[in-house]
């Protein structure tokens, strides 16, 4: 049985490890070969020849930087064994299956997949004794292990998408990991049932609630909801009803039993709080997007999460001090204080022809009563061909030449409005007080060039100053209706993140969506899924 068995595996191997194990990464740099370890202090009492190495990744197509890092790897350990002994597998290679079966299974990633490893890991745990392995079977398992988990970090831990971040419009620095190292850390540590990927507390709540989605999939009961004449609301009866509140328990907003037809005060607080999920007026009415949103496919929420637990491998670890956070399709900002969110705002962002760049940047500068300098493109398209049509247009509007461009001057008329915050950066986007407030009544609110108007702009200022005490209150508001440009450096800048995440968990533990305003979860879905 044993020898039919190795021939199986064997001839699969033969086919997999020609082709498995692709990737784009950087080569990594050398290690040296640590000849200090002996059998005396080695972690294993099994060790294989350095050529029986060499010749073995010399055979298959692995990428340059896959073979660099196993040859470190083994380098660093002096080729001793890291995923058997001489009474076969370890806890660790078991606990590695089992983690890389439960990322395989939420992510739908199986890229990482080794059918090879698997069967033989699932035979010997399945056997009722230990299965004794030829040293060549061993060999090419244990080899194969240590570019699975290598494969496998990279993927959970930072992303692999073939599609280039300048085409996505992110330009937050990506994360970047050692595998080497915490494939060395996962073999030293011999009890690894505690660790999970990647990244941060972001990901690991949305994975929560992905497990839970996957669940309500299976269990289906998702009625569609009939649109009304004009909208279902407090003390309505129909039969529509009936599938709201149905609806709405699958996504976990109504938690009561009762599935009657009548609208009651209990279903209105449940419809409230799912239009809060969702960024909507919570006036507890069902109609227009209310009604859209929870008609919507329940895959289609599925592969929503994914795509942002994708974007949460990119980032690094939620800074612990100070910063901002701007979420565009949020279309809010939120301010951090040792980490944890102090308050926020409504925002107002870029249109979908002038979208706001996705990267981080450091604030320096609050500019009171700051001029707007057109910029060029506005200068070209929109303020020239005005003022042929109006030779009073400058007037009209307190703009003036400067050089050979137009500017506006400070007041209440400016489209900075009375403050702007400067963390420079080459898109030319910062934050920045607006006279016309009441756009941000809007739910959608996309109608700036690139740069992101805020909702409050004194308390900014205020918390962006309070480390300098000489700017109080009163001086901070004289400072910005003045009508003199002054700018103030920031004695201590402040972190900024202008992100994109159209699925989060909020600190109620309640996740949270958005619609996809600038298309990017479009391009990225397109090469996470394929039909």
């Amino acid at each position: 049985m044993n020898k039919i068995f190795f021939f199986v595996v064997t001839v699969i191997l033969i086919c997999l490890l020609n082709s498995c194990g692709q990737t784009n990464s950087t080569v990594p740099a050398k290690v040296e070969r640590d000849t200090t370890i002996n059998l005396v202090n080695a972690y294993s009492e099994l060790f294989f020849d350095s050529l029986h190495l060499e010749n073995y990744l010399k055979k298959n197509k692995w990428h340059d930087s896959l073979k660099k890092a196993i040859r470190n790897f083994y380098n660093e350990r002096n080729f001793q064994y890291a995923w058997f002994n001489n009474e076969g597998f370890t806890e660790q290679a078991f606990h590695f299956q089992n983690l890389l079966n439960e990322y395989i299974s939420y992510s739908g990633d199986s890229s990482v997949y080794n059918p090879f490893v698997k069967n033989l890991l699932d035979s010997t745990e399945n056997a009722a004794n230990p299965l004794v392995l030829p040293d060549s079977v061993r060999f090419v398992a244990e080899v194969n292990m240590s570019s699975s988990f290598l494969r496998y970090s990279r993927r959970a831990y930072q992303g692999n998408i073939p599609l280039h971040q300048r085409d996505l419009n992110w330009f937050i620095p990506r994360k970047r990991i050692n595998p080497v190292a915490l494939l060395d850390s996962f073999i030293k540590t011999a009890d690894r049932k505690d660790i999970h990927e990647p990244v941060n507390e972001q990901y690991q709540l949305l994975k929560q609630h992905l497990l839970r989605y996957y669940k309500m999939q299976r269990l289906g009961n998702f009625p569609i909801i009939a649109k009304p004449v004009k909208s279902y609301r407090l003390g309505d009866t129909t039969a529509s009803i009936s599938s709201l509140k149905k609806r709405l328990i699958a996504a976990g907003d109504y938690t009561s039993q009762d599935t009657t037809p009548f609208f009651s005060t209990e279903l209105l607080s449940s419809v409230k709080k799912f239009q809060q999920r969702y960024g909507l007026e919570q006036d507890g009415v069902v109609g227009g997007n209310t009604l859209r949103y929870l008609n919507e496919p329940i895959d289609k929420r599925i592969k929503q999460i994914l795509v942002n637990m994708e974007r949460m491998r990119w980032i690094p670890e939620q800074p612990k001090g100070d910063f901002i956070l701007v979420n565009i399709p949020q279309f809010r900002l939120t301010v951090f204080e040792n980490g944890k969110p102090a308050f926020g705002m409504k925002i107002i962002v870029g249109t979908s022809q002038h979208k706001t760049v996705i990267f981080t940047g450091s604030l320096k500068f609050v500019v009171f009563s700051p001029y707007w300098n057109v910029p060029p493109g506005i200068l070209k398209n929109e303020v020239l061909p005005a003022i042929r049509r109006s030779s009073s247009y400058l007037e009209r509007n307190h703009m003036e030449w400067h050089g050979n461009t137009v500017r506006q001057k400070p007041g209440p008329w400016n489209a900075l409005g009375l403050v702007k915050f400067l963390f420079p950066n080459s898109y030319n986007i910062y934050l920045h007080d607006t006279p016309t407030k009441g756009l941000f009544e809007q739910e959608k609110r996309t109608f700036s060039h690139g740069c992101i108007r805020i909702e409050q702009p004194q308390k900014m200022a205020e918390w962006v100053l309070r480390k300098q005490p000489s700017w109080t209150k009163e001086r901070i508001v004289a400072a910005m209706n003045a009508g003199n440009e002054l700018f103030v450096n920031v004695n201590d800048p402040v972190p900024v993140f202008v992100g994109y995440f159209t699925a989060w968990v909020d600190n109620q533990g309640q996740i949270n969506f958005r619609d996809d305003v600038y298309g990017h979860d479009k391009k990225l879905a397109a090469h996470l899924f394929t039909e």
